[in-house]
């Protein structure tokens, strides 16, 4: 058994895992395993329609909703969002904080006019803009913001005020970390494989009156709107993803919702933000203290030396994945929502000693 602070793929909860054990081979007596089922049958389709509705149910969106089941993860999107929604001679505006937003925009900007809103590169992005900072197109076909940066260990903790313009966000990892206001965005997507469940499924929310605009001249697959009339069954979904996913919203029900999640997520973040900003300066945290992620702690040694001595410490500990992103170096910890707060404590134990023993 070992602390799995990975990125991405990342932890999943135990009690699911142990669940799809049990029905691997023979899902429900049915004689079969759900990844040898149709995406046809009736098994499948009850736990598509669960999935979709549990989804809803969490983040508090009604019928004016849907929820889509897709493939090619969020980079996918990032091309899709604007061929459905950037019309000939309009202008999307992109909120930069980081890798996953920079390269959203450059996607968009291949196929219409993008304006930077706002953004904090020249402080590698150290923090999330203010407010103030904003400065928004008159009639935007979107906004965009990622809220949640895994590389730079930022996220923004209240959303940006952006009136009637159409809100569209990348919450790949840090969805359904904590209650929302989902009915203020038009879009959100979200790869599954940091806090809902393994790679291979993306899922995206969509208001129904903004699918209505989309282009019908799109192929068929590029458009929002065939996996929405089509149930997400217009063509063979990854059965086996949206199966676990449907079992980890079950798991985030039961844990007591988003609240619970929060509360969870906070107590795990404070206990590696504290073992940080107690080391005297030994370990120094990337995000400045108010736009610091509950899902991405990310911190700085000395020296890069001893930075690689640390990721092999921890690992010999039992720790692992806390390797910084290739672009940056450094250490990073990510506490999605399966992570759990012994394995926080533990690893801020380990920071305390790895400190008095290096410092």
């Amino acid at each position: 058994m070992v602390y799995n602070f990975n990125a991405g793929p990342a932890i999943l909860p135990q009690p699911v895992l142990e669940h799809v054990q049990q029905e691997l081979r023979d899902y429900q007596g049915r004689g079969m395993s759900i990844m040898e089922m149709s995406h046809r049958s009736k098994e499948y389709e009850v736990i598509n329609a669960e999935a979709e509705q549990r989804f809803k149910r969490l983040l508090r969106v009604g019928d004016s909703y849907r929820v889509l089941f897709m493939q090619g993860g969020a980079s996918t999107q990032f091309a899709l969002v604007p061929m459905n929604f950037l019309a000939q001679g309009q202008t999307a505006d992109y909120l930069l904080t980081g890798v996953w937003s920079e390269k959203a925009s450059e996607e968009a900007a291949k196929l219409g006019m993008v304006h930077i809103a706002g953004t904090t590169h020249e402080e590698h992005y150290c923090r999330i803009p203010r407010p103030e900072e904003l400065k928004f197109s008159e009639q935007p076909a979107y906004v965009h913001m990622t809220t949640n940066n895994t590389i730079y260990g930022t996220q923004w903790h209240a959303l940006p005020e952006v009136g009637e313009r159409p809100l569209v966000a990348d919450m790949s990892s840090d969805i359904m970390s904590r209650p929302l206001a989902a009915e203020k965005f038009a879009l959100i997507y979200a790869g599954a494989q940091k806090n809902l469940g393994p790679a291979g499924v993306t899922v995206v929310l969509v208001r129904e009156s903004w699918l209505a605009t989309a282009p019908k001249t799109l192929q068929t697959m590029l458009r929002y709107a065939t996996y929405a009339k089509n149930n997400s069954l217009y063509n063979t979904p990854p059965v086996f993803a949206v199966y676990m996913l449907n079992l980890v919203l079950q798991w985030l029900e039961a844990q007591g919702g988003l609240t619970a999640m929060a509360e969870r997520n906070q107590r795990k973040a404070a206990v590696l933000y504290a073992a940080i900003d107690q080391s005297h300066g030994f370990y120094r945290g990337h995000a400045a203290p108010d736009s610091r992620s509950l899902m991405n702690v990310t911190f700085r040694l000395p020296t890069e030396e001893l930075e690689k001595a640390f990721v092999s410490a921890a690992t010999d500990a039992g720790m692992v994945g806390l390797a910084g992103h290739r672009s940056v170096g450094g250490i990073r910890a990510s506490l999605y929502n399966a992570q759990t707060l012994e394995a926080c404590q533990s690893l801020a134990y380990f920071m305390n000693d790895f400190a008095h023993a290096h410092g």
